[in-house]
């Protein structure tokens, strides 16, 4: 009996709880996957309405501005999907609901690969442990396996949205460069990564080392990788959920 072969991987999602999460994470490799020719879409969890550093600004207008900064953002990586799911910043929780909204996506967008933050809490760093990230990665998970690939999870997905069970080959949960087992190059893509942040404007404006900080967690993922000096990378943990 023939050796079942591969397919390649032609669409991708990422998942994430807030504007901007995606591209302080993946913006690097995101651009080597749009310029390779994948098909590459968001679901953002939250609008990001509970962020930004302007007092001036009415909270009202937050989620619109988060909004249209992230569809920017994404633009300068050659992502035009993007979907935000409209949860509350900040109270994200891991609900039936929230797991099958992500998975209504999933099964809309079909994507061979999933990003996802990691789900649980990092004691050294609480910065990415956000209760919102760690909810986002634990739904995306419950999303990926079982619900998106069950016909029987979520039946209003299928009899009322025509929307049929989907299996995600691989997930790539996001990394720090001690728990990474992939890493990606990103030193050719490292100006877009920059420029995709620097279009959250709310967010990142006040950041005068924004540049410098992002070199060098890219130079520690790149070490950790074996790549020649110099160079920069992205790391992730790969799950096979075929």
């Amino acid at each position: 009996m023939a050796a079942e072969q591969e397919q390649p991987v032609q669409r991708v999602l990422l998942i994430a709880a807030h504007p901007d999460d995606v591209d302080f994470t993946s913006a690097g490799t995101i651009a080597t996957w749009t310029d390779a020719g994948l098909d590459v879409s968001y679901c953002i969890l939250t609008d990001g309405d509970a962020g930004g550093f302007d007092p001036t600004v009415p909270r009202s207008a937050i989620a619109g501005i988060r909004q249209d900064e992230q569809r920017k953002a994404a633009a300068i990586l050659g992502v035009t999907d993007v979907e935000f799911l409209g949860y509350p910043d900040g109270r994200l929780v891991v609900s039936l609901e929230l797991r099958r909204d992500i998975t209504r996506v999933i099964r809309r967008t079909r994507p061979d690969r999933v990003v996802v933050p990691p789900p649980q809490r990092d004691l050294r760093n609480v910065y990415v442990s956000h209760p919102d990230h760690v909810a986002a990665g634990e739904a995306g998970l419950c999303a990926i396996y079982p619900d998106a690939r069950n016909p029987f999870a979520h039946p209003e997905l299928l009899e009322e949205e025509g929307l049929d069970a989907h299996t995600v080959g691989e997930v790539w949960v996001v990394s720090a460069n001690d728990k990474a087992d992939h890493y990606v190059d990103i030193t050719d893509t490292f100006d877009r990564k920059i420029a995709a942040l620097r279009a959250h404007t709310s967010q990142t404006a006040h950041m005068t080392t924004l540049e410098e900080r992002m070199r060098a967690w890219g130079t520690l993922q790149a070490e950790a990788a074996d790549l020649p000096e110099g160079r920069l990378a992205e790391g992730y943990l790969l799950l096979d959920t075929r």
